[in-house]
């Protein structure tokens, strides 16, 4: 594929990434039917990061950082950067400097399916980054690669747009057109685990809430006293 930096992309409304991010990860992947997660590597260098914002997809060529930097050329306030490599990666491609350039820009954040370094520093800044590995391993600006195009990041399709939420929890993908969608389904999922949770609390079974003893009973399982 020739390389191409795609200047313009449609975004989901504020409001609705706003909402996805409050509403956070493990909520926003289970109420679009467990889609979007990407892999469990992808962690956070400090746990108390919470994102939400529109990606701009980067990729890059292994140990090579340009792409990087043309990105921020295109992003606007608000954006999360989603960097990806051309085959697999753990050298540290991302650090102090470009987290000065990313908030800068007004980069809400950066998922990279590779590594980063500085992560003292970034954490410090504050700068959010939820990285597959942390490495000193420098990095060039050789090899041209492209900003705004699909890729896959830690197994997940993001498109450029996509809404990214990140927290604690990991990253997951909420496509652009379902954005609302997805907010409302995970909003009703909210409340009906609130009623769930004073069920619980009262000291009702989860056996009896969820229907599961039938699933046991369908399965031959045998109740005994001794």
């Amino acid at each position: 594929m020739r390389p191409v930096i795609v200047r313009n992309i449609a975004r989901a409304r504020p409001e609705h990434i706003s909402r996805l991010g409050e509403l956070g990860v493990a909520t926003v992947h289970e109420a679009q039917s467990r889609a979007g997660l990407m892999r469990p590597y992808m962690r956070p260098i400090d746990a108390r990061s919470r994102i939400a914002g529109s990606a701009v997809t980067v990729l890059c060529h292994p140990g090579d950082n340009l792409m990087i930097h043309a990105a921020i050329a295109v992003v606007k306030p608000g954006d999360v950067l989603v960097v990806t490599t051309v085959s697999e990666s753990t050298d540290g491609m991302f650090g102090e400097l470009l987290g000065e350039s990313c908030k800068a820009h007004g980069v809400a954040g950066l998922v990279i399916d590779a590594g980063v370094r500085d992560t003292a520093e970034l954490a410090a800044m504050p700068f959010p980054v939820w990285s597959r590995a942390v490495s000193a391993q420098g990095t060039v600006k050789n090899v041209a690669g492209s900003v705004n195009v699909d890729v896959i990041s830690a197994g997940a399709l993001v498109h450029p747009g996509d809404v990214i939420v990140a927290d604690a929890d990991g990253v997951v993908v909420v496509p652009r057109e379902n954005a609302e969608a997805v907010m409302r389904a995970s909003e009703a999922r909210l409340a009906k685990e609130a009623g769930t949770r004073e069920r619980l609390r009262a000291g009702e079974l989860g056996l009896d809430i969820y229907g599961l003893r039938d699933v046991l009973a369908a399965q031959g399982v045998e109740w005994r006293d001794s």
